[in-house]
Formats: C-alpha cells, sequence, structure tokens
C-alpha cells in the first residue's frame, strides 16, 4: 500500500506562499493520480486539487494554486500563492491506486489576516 508523507506547511501571513511537498513509496507511483484535500475543524474536508495527466483544482484555489508532480522523484507538490485566511487547515495527500486511496497523516497550514 502507496505510504504518503505531506511537508511544507506553516504559518504565514495573508497574501503570502507556501509550497506544500509529498513523498510517495510505490514504484507504481506514476501510474495513479494524487490529489490534495483540506480540513479545518468543524468543516467537512474539501477537495483542493488532482494530477494525473492532467491537473483540475476546485473554484476556490483556481488561480493562486499549482499542483505538479515529480514521477522520478515519486513527490507531488503545491505552490499556493496569494494564501487566504480561509485557506487555513490540515492539507493531506491523498493516492487514488488499484487497492483503494491512501492518505498521508497532514501537514497544518495557518494563514493570518
Amino acid at each position: 500500500q502507496e505510504q504518503l508523507v505531506e511537508s511544507g506547511g506553516g504559518s504565514v501571513q495573508a497574501g503570502g506562499s507556501l509550497r506544500l511537498s509529498c513523498a510517495a513509496s510505490q514504484r507504481t507511483f506514476s501510474s495513479y493520480a494524487i490529489s490534495w484535500f483540506r480540513q479545518t475543524p468543524g468543516r467537512e474536508r474539501e477537495f483542493v486539487a488532482t494530477i494525473s495527466s492532467a491537473a483540475t483544482y476546485a473554484d476556490s484555489v483556481k488561480g493562486r494554486f499549482t499542483i505538479s508532480r515529480d514521477n522520478a522523484k515519486k513527490m507531488v507538490y503545491l505552490q499556493m500563492n496569494s494564501l487566504k485566511p480561509e485557506d487555513t487547515g490540515v492539507y493531506y495527500c491523498v493516492a487514488s491506486t488499484a487497492l483503494g486511496s491512501s492518505w498521508g497523516r497532514g501537514t497544518q497550514v495557518t494563514v493570518s489576516s
């Protein structure tokens, strides 16, 4: 089963940037889609972006976030620009594999106004 480890979270002011990373473990990494979700206390888990051969974004982050992958390094990145307080949450990396979904443990992003 795929194991995912997120990193790069932190605290920034509104308008700032962060780059999240997701490290995968399996050799089959290049064959499946990787997504980012986020969760804030009191709210349901929210889709942010996904990438397979192409990228798809939630409307709330379109134009500000960019998802990318490096299959040779088994890495996925989420570049987050023009951050807003409502982007605050725990960000999770998710692999959609033939055996089902695998989730990382998450990394905290806090955006202050």
